[in-house]
């Protein structure tokens, strides 16, 4: 195999989604699996489109992934520069070698008229494509129309009767027949250079070996196969990765939760878990958590199956990043929630790193993602309301539940010896372990399920302790007296 050289080429005109983050993935790994060059280059040639300071937004995700790339914006490289608005000179180059070549038009078309032509085809049941208008146009017309700042584009014109062909690593050899195809849009109307040509351009420059991007690209690459060939120049192995598509089987969109980076980052889903997920989604793993250098040889590059639309599934990500937060140790985990429990509870930061990391600890098998880490510690912070419908069901005798609390009060103390009073009293009255210690758990976090009575005493205050337990009693007596 060639020195393998791939490329993550995304654009700025939108915020990074799932589906940018799997190519950006894909192509991360196999040029670590093959030992190649990842490269980074910013396609910002849509100047209309283009959103302010995006560019380094994109950047800060992938670092922030961990998909360190080897050659691309503020790292640089031999074959940069990077960002494509940069690269002008380059796309006039091969314009003007296309031109020479007879091979290349004018077309003084508006897009108004390119719509209604389109709407007609689509009416008549006709596939939609450039119907070649100002191919045939005089000289003469091409004069006025320049002399006149017509505004134009230049449009590559296929070859009708050829067919393309190239190599797909899931799909294997694919072809297309031109003449299905409209004339390629070289440049805009404003003079920039259409995402189709640039890219071509510097995948050819960069000397780009392998193009992994999604599937929707297919009709792109039939066109940029007919360039590659109009310049007679080494084709790429493309690999077209499937659509991620919602439960409904629909793409995903904005409208679905997780659509975008940002949104997971927000909710704190962990950066090796969205790679982790991503890598394994559509596919079969005997072992499905994996560290960063498993996740390189996960894939079999040489075997891979064409597939369809392969679907997000969020509780299965819930899981993976449940996972992955199990695994961090608790100094890491502490630095990870401290934003979202700062925000929430500024006297967070008056609370000791030895009992800040108690409490960590004492709710880390039940976050799911970090922000979750507000809801599950607001019982230290604040007193929990008691909703009692949450125990309706627990057959409770407030008599002796009253009298345990009492006699209670004077070992909360002593965590341990507590636990064990609370035992040893529960079995020698023959009365149901689970509910009093449902009981107990509402009283001091609001919920009748989450960490261990035993934690629960370490954690808190023996007197916060008591007057939440009193307090509960209080409540139900006052239940009863109802009743």
């Amino acid at each position: 195999m060639d020195k393998v050289r791939v490329r993550f080429a995304p654009s700025p005109t939108g915020i990074m989604h799932l589906g940018n983050v799997r190519s950006a993935l894909m192509n991360y790994l196999f040029a670590k699996r093959y030992n190649g060059t990842f490269v980074l280059r910013i396609e910002d040639t849509d100047f209309k489109r283009n959103v302010e300071n995006l560019s380094d937004k994109i950047i800060d995700d992938l670092l922030w992934l961990g998909l360190e790339y080897n050659e691309g914006p503020v790292k640089g490289g031999s074959y940069g520069p990077y960002y494509q608005s940069q690269r002008a000179n380059f796309y006039t180059q091969y314009l003007n070698k296309l031109i020479e070549k007879n091979l290349a038009y004018r077309c003084f078309c508006t897009p108004e008229e390119l719509e209604q032509k389109r709407q007609r085809q689509v009416a008549m049941k006709l596939p939609p494509r450039y119907d070649r208008t100002c191919l045939n146009l005089s000289q003469d017309d091409i004069d006025k129309y320049v002399e006149t700042n017509k505004p134009f584009i230049w449009r590559f014109k296929l070859d009708y009767s050829k067919t393309v062909k190239f190599y797909d690593l899931a799909h294997k050899e694919m072809s297309f027949e031109l003449k299905h195809f409209s004339d390629i849009p070289l440049t805009r109307q404003d003079g920039s250079f259409t995402f189709l040509f640039a890219n071509f351009v510097d995948d050819h420059l960069m000397e780009i070996t392998h193009v992994f991007r999604g599937e929707d690209h297919l009709s792109n690459t039939a066109s940029q196969v007919a360039l590659y060939e109009a310049f007679n120049v080494k084709l790429p192995i493309f690999w077209h990765l499937p659509i991620i598509g919602n439960k409904e089987g629909k793409k995903l969109s904005k409208r679905d939760f997780g659509f975008s980076l940002t949104d997971l980052q927000n909710a704190g889903y962990l950066p090796e878990a969205i790679s982790n997920y991503l890598t394994i989604i559509g596919g079969s793993f005997k072992k499905e958590i994996l560290n960063k250098e498993e996740l390189i040889n996960a894939i079999d590059f040489e075997k891979i199956e064409p597939t369809g639309m392969i679907k997000y599934d969020v509780e299965k990500l819930n899981w993976v990043n449940h996972k992955w937060i199990s695994n961090y140790d608790t100094t890491k985990l502490i630095e990870l929630c401290l934003p979202y429990l700062i925000n929430k509870y500024p006297q967070v930061q008056d609370i000791t790193r030895e009992e800040l990391s108690k409490l960590i600890d004492t709710v880390k098998t039940e976050l799911v993602t970090l922000e979750q880490i507000v809801n599950l510690t607001e019982f230290y912070f604040n007193e929990p309301n008691l909703d009692l419908e949450l125990i309706k069901d627990l057959d409770i005798d407030i008599n002796f539940f009253s009298k345990l609390i009492l006699d209670l009060k004077d070992k909360l103390n002593n965590p341990e010896q507590a636990v064990d009073f609370i035992k040893d009293t529960i079995k020698e009255q023959k009365k149901p372990l689970s509910v009093i210690f449902k009981l107990i758990r509402f009283a001091l976090t609001g919920r009748t399920m989450g960490p261990s009575i035993l934690e629960l005493f370490k954690i808190l205050e023996s007197k916060k302790i008591y007057k939440r337990l009193d307090n509960l009693i209080k409540k139900l007596s006052i239940l009863q007296h109802q009743d």
